[in-house]
């Protein structure tokens, strides 16, 4: 596929962006940009969220890793449905009850003003790491598909991946995000579905054969339930799928922010439950795509050393799948990275500017002006960050990315569990402290746990661990007088 086509896609899905930017965005208020003034529909809100779940990692890495873990990936989906019973029954109520812009607001009222910092410092963190591994994979498919070829460096891919954010969150963040996101979702799934009958067809399959061929592969099993060291072991990723979704979901602003945007706390309820439910189709149609990309790259003897997070680009932007698969690649992987990466650039705006300028939806008369500046800050930052991570990475994206989730994630995680399960106050000023020692003892405790505990892998549980150890440091540090 020419650079000229991908360049004339890409244009095209970001001028319908851009129109939806327009007609959403006349409301430049900080009401509008935070929370979209609550008058989101929750319908429009969780078929959206669908596609910021997922992202531009789940787009090409989960297919791609069927190689390796099988359909081991379900364990943890199955484990994201617990997660969000929790979050819809326990922790938008709170969030709702207290009224609040910013998630992190309640770690204030229930410990303190470091407390407070701590938290929303994690999420920006988090936030900024997970946005830019995202961002990372759209700028090599544009490296590869455009800037290459016209012999353009990888850092200009990476700034026109950041710039096109930009372009259409700068005057009405959430309020904007919810409608496009919309969109991007459906791009995704589009694009997945057609490549998988593209495949099927191609393959001279009926529906039922193919079905029988993903099952009968060396791809399709679910459950590992023999050995207990292994890291894809059932109840390690069912416990690591449960926590990763309520610290990566219901103690994040992104995802939150969202879900803040309803009219109310029934209807954010539901579209938690809608999106979860539908949320498990989806992933395990990214795994069926995945092993129908390994059947197809043997069947036509295709180099099997391009595999991993390479194989669906590689096959569909070399013309194997057809033009069609093609044209609907480029669309979904932009579509899937921006779903996630615009909320994201947009939440952490909100985050810096209500938790560390103190801004609040009531607008003043310079706040609109700093915010936009924030939001520029924000951008520049990604760009810096991603080319950090392409200088050191060297292994699967999906993988890297729920590792640094494990220790950026597991201090937000003890932090509320702590403030919801007790009545406990904490020293307020040594709260940072044990929030950077807790992920450092998990580092130690990751790097020597085979050789420690008789060849068991510290897996995706890193998380968990890392709150518990959270939550422990909290309990030396607390007294029985002062909780609120």
């Amino acid at each position: 596929m020419s650079a000229i086509t991908v360049i004339a896609i890409i244009g095209a899905y970001f001028a319908l962006l851009i129109l939806i930017s327009f007609l959403t965005g006349k409301d430049d208020s900080n009401a509008a940009f935070f929370s979209g003034k609550k008058q989101s529909p929750w319908f429009v809100v969780a078929f959206g969220m669908i596609g910021a779940s997922l992202s531009g990692v789940t787009f090409i890495s989960v297919p791609g890793w069927v190689a390796t873990s099988q359909f081991s990936y379900m364990q943890m989906v199955m484990g994201y449905m617990a997660g969000y019973l929790v979050i819809a029954t326990v922790l938008m109520p709170l969030y709702y009850r207290l009224n609040l812009t910013s998630i992190y607001g309640y770690l204030e009222q229930r410990f303190g003003f470091w407390s407070y910092k701590t938290g929303a410092f994690y999420f920006l963190l988090s936030r900024v790491i997970g946005a830019s591994f995202r961002l990372y994979l759209v700028a090599i498919a544009l490296h590869i598909a455009v800037f290459e070829p016209m012999n353009l460096p990888f850092w200009l891919a990476v700034l026109v991946a950041v710039l096109l954010i930009w372009v259409y969150t700068f005057r009405s963040g959430i309020k904007t995000i919810i409608w496009t996101d919309t969109l991007q979702t459906a791009s995704m799934l589009l694009a997945v579905i057609v490549t998988i009958f593209v495949i099927k067809d191609s393959m001279d399959w009926g529906f039922g054969e193919m079905t029988t061929a993903i099952s009968n592969s060396n791809y399709s099993q679910w459950f590992f339930l023999d050995d207990w060291n292994d890291s894809k072991h059932f109840v390690k990723q069912f416990l690591a799928g449960m926590f990763i979704t309520i610290s990566m979901t219901g103690l994040d602003q992104d995802m939150m922010q969202k879900n803040l945007s309803c009219k109310n706390i029934g209807e954010a309820q539901k579209n938690m439950f809608w999106f979860s439910v539908v949320l498990i189709g989806a992933n395990l149609l990214f795994l069926s795509l995945g092993a129908m990309l390994y059947l197809y790259a043997a069947h036509i003897d295709f180099d099997m050393n391009i595999a991993g997070d390479k194989l669906y680009p590689a096959l569909a932007l070399g013309g194997e799948l057809g033009s069609l698969a093609g044209v609907l690649f480029i669309v979904g992987l932009v579509a899937a990275a921006y779903s996630s990466a615009d909320s994201a650039l947009t939440a952490l705006t909100t985050s810096f500017c209500v938790d560390f300028l103190g801004m609040g939806t009531v607008d003043k008369p310079s706040d609109k002006n700093v915010r936009k500046a924030v939001h520029i800050g924000f951008s520049l930052l990604l760009f810096v960050v991603i080319m950090i991570f392409k200088s050191v990475n060297d292994d699967s994206v999906i993988s890297e990315l729920f590792k640094v989730a494990g220790y950026t994630y597991g201090p937000l995680l003890g932090l509320y569990a702590f403030g919801l399960f007790t009545k406990r106050a904490v020293k307020d000023s040594w709260v940072p402290l044990v929030a950077i020692i807790a992920p450092l003892a998990c580092y130690v405790l990751q790097q020597n746990s085979e050789s420690w505990f008789n060849g068991y892998s510290i897996g995706f549980e890193l998380l968990l661990i890392n709150g518990v150890l959270t939550t422990f440091l909290l309990f030396l540090i607390s007294s029985r007088s002062g909780a609120q």
